[in-house]
């Protein structure tokens, strides 16, 4: 009885430990919240910005785990950018500081921030730049501040732009996997990894084409704002003539090296602060608005436009918050067409594409509010495929110059895992059906011939649909979208040369396109974003809610810096039905 009595004693314990625990846990993540639902903190006047960049660069930011506490966040792209226009106005605010490493994010998130800040400069206020590595994006981003340091031990990568892509050829034959390939169009190289060892010449041909024109538009930039000639940077990055600090100086690629308090120093100076004062630094997490105005505001207001973000692979149902789920995005537009206080929608997209079927599903939302109101695209780093077949029927598509867009291609793919199961693991497999084709699709038995006909033809007819309402929103007969077509990947500035979008430009200038074609002046309407983010205590919830998420970090956490490979190949692994997506997985480095 007694040993009983001390087991139930050190349960009782054990859970009251585990409750206050909790307690606590849930005391410190609620402060965190109440402490960022109240908006910026109040600026010291006489300060600098401080632009650190740490994290990824989404389209909205996203907190780290317990509410901020934790890793796992990103950087929004929208509220980095009115963070950086509100300090423009800010009189507290005389200059940003861009202490930058490794920027994790595309080339047109770059540019759009790049653009926000050189209309910072416009005010008369400094930006200065600190690097203590500075890789090709952190060096592009920070190529227009008025100086830029770099450790004196520090490196900075200025050597073109490359891609690479993992081939899974040989593991599919060691694994006794037979892939069976569907797709339609020379260029539709998204299933390369599949059954090559390396590029085909189509996909080598159309990547180097689309990387020199990014490449070539980031170096003319370049020389814009550090004041050398474009045909002298193009040497200095193909012969990779920097090495170190001072190649980078004798070069003028930057303008001092120095440590941080020699950049401290110079903020001293342009604030007028004395040498044994510190100065005032302001972080993004506590300048930018937490989104609560916007919300009181968009009640209030009766003009607006709806700018709905569609950022990640696009799948069928309702998806999650890294994905572009039918369900979910077919709703947040048909809710903006049902609004009436909403009188345009911008469509912004970072996407490579995904299933066919989802694509069509939101295509068709997008094509019914293009007949109640206007509707733009405004393209971000990537809106290809699934991505371009969810812009088409626009109004009007705005991409940057180094946007990757196009390959207007689908694909299907159908593994054969006979040889893995009976000579890998000894498993056979047998079969009753009811019919010669009851049991198709399958990935346990060979295809036969007419199996695999009547699967491309279904391809075929899939393709078909795509470049015929394609060729419809361009207003191009459709013997030439094709020629556009066959799933070749473009630039920006390469589609709209071709007829493929229609405008340059940013993010603000697709806003102003919706703005005028709904016929409202600048001050007359409010921006309402959507789909709904989940609050800090919902993305709290889901942390023990979401098994997969919690998987996800996991393995995360595991692999390192593998994740990414482990995670292409589980993408190209979970594919379901025919496919409208970007060939392969592209991280342009």
């Amino acid at each position: 009885m007694r040993q009983f009595l001390k087991y139930v004693l050190a349960t009782i314990v054990g859970l009251a430990a585990f409750g206050f625990l909790c307690f606590v846990g849930v005391a410190i993540f609620i402060g965190a919240t109440v402490n960022s639902s109240k908006g910026p903190k109040q600026t010291t006047a006489n300060s600098v910005l401080e632009l650190k960049l740490n994290d990824p660069l989404n389209e909205r930011g996203r907190e780290g785990r317990f509410g901020g506490l934790g890793g796992g966040g990103s950087t929004g792209l929208v509220e980095l950018k009115e963070a950086i226009n509100r300090a423009k106005g800010d009189d507290d605010i005389k200059g940003i500081l861009l202490n930058l490493g490794i920027v994790q994010g595309g080339m047109a998130s770059l540019e759009e921030v790049r653009n926000a800040l050189l209309d910072f400069k416009k005010s008369g206020k400094f930006v200065v730049a600190y690097h203590e590595i500075a890789s090709e994006k952190s060096f592009y981003l920070s190529s227009m501040a008025n100086e830029i340091y770099l450790n004196p031990q520090g490196t900075l990568e200025f050597n073109g732009l490359s891609t690479e892509v993992m081939f899974y050829k040989r593991l599919f034959e060691k694994a006794g996997i037979e892939p069976y390939i569907f797709r339609v169009g020379s260029f539709k190289s998204a299933v390369e990894p599949f059954f090559r060892e390396n590029f085909s010449d189509s996909a080598r041909y159309q990547t180097v084409s689309f990387l020199n024109s990014i490449n070539g538009y980031m170096i003319g930039e370049v020389a814009k704002t550090r004041g050398i000639a474009p045909a002298r940077l193009k040497v200095i990055s193909d012969s990779m003539l920097v090495h170190n600090a001072p190649d980078a100086l004798r070069l003028k690629l930057v303008t001092k090296i120095g440590y941080f308090d020699e950049v401290q120093d110079y903020m001293r100076g342009k604030l007028g602060v004395a040498k044994d004062k510190k100065p005032s630094l302001v972080s993004l997490s506590d300048y930018v608005d937490n989104g609560d105005a916007e919300a009181r505001a968009s009640s209030t207001r009766n003009n607006r436009i709806a700018v709905i973000y569609a950022e990640g692979d696009i799948v069928t149902g309702k998806g999650s918050d890294d994905n572009i789920g039918s369900t979910k995005f077919a709703e947040a537009i048909r809710k903006a067409r049902l609004d009436e206080k909403v009188k345009a929608v911008v469509l912004r997209i970072n996407s490579p594409g995904g299933s066919s079927l989802a694509s069509d599903i939101i295509y068709r939302e997008v094509l019914l509010t293009k007949k109640v109101k206007p509707i733009i695209a405004s393209m971000s780093d990537v809106a290809a495929s699934g991505g371009y077949y969810i812009a088409m029927a626009c109004d009007t598509i705005v991409a940057h110059p180094n946007t990757i867009t196009g390959s207007i291609g689908v694909f299907g793919v159908l593994p054969n895992i006979q040889p893995l199961l009976a000579d890998k693991l000894g498993i056979t497999v047998d079969r009753v059906t009811t019919g010669k084709f009851s049991d198709l699709p399958t990935i346990t038995r060979p295809l036969t011939d007419f199996e695999k006909r009547t699967l491309q033809e279904e391809v075929n007819r899939i393709y078909a649909d795509f470049t015929s309402k394609a060729a419809l929103g361009r207003h191009m007969p459709v013997e030439r979208l094709r020629r556009l077509a066959s799933g070749r990947v473009w630039s920006g500035l390469e589609a709209k040369n071709n007829g493929l979008v229609d405008v340059l430009g940013d993010y603000q200038e697709a806003l102003n396109i919706a703005a005028a074609r709904a016929h409202l002046k600048a001050d007359d309407y409010y921006v309402q974003r959507l789909p709904r983010q989940k609050s800090a205590l919902e993305g709290f919830i889901s942390m023990f809610s979401d098994d997969d998420a919690a998987k996800t970090r996991a393995i995360k956490a595991e692999l390192g810096p593998l994740y990414p490979a482990y995670a292409q190949y589980q993408q190209l692994m979970q594919m379901r039905g025919v496919q409208a997506r970007l060939p392969y997985s592209l991280d342009i480095q």
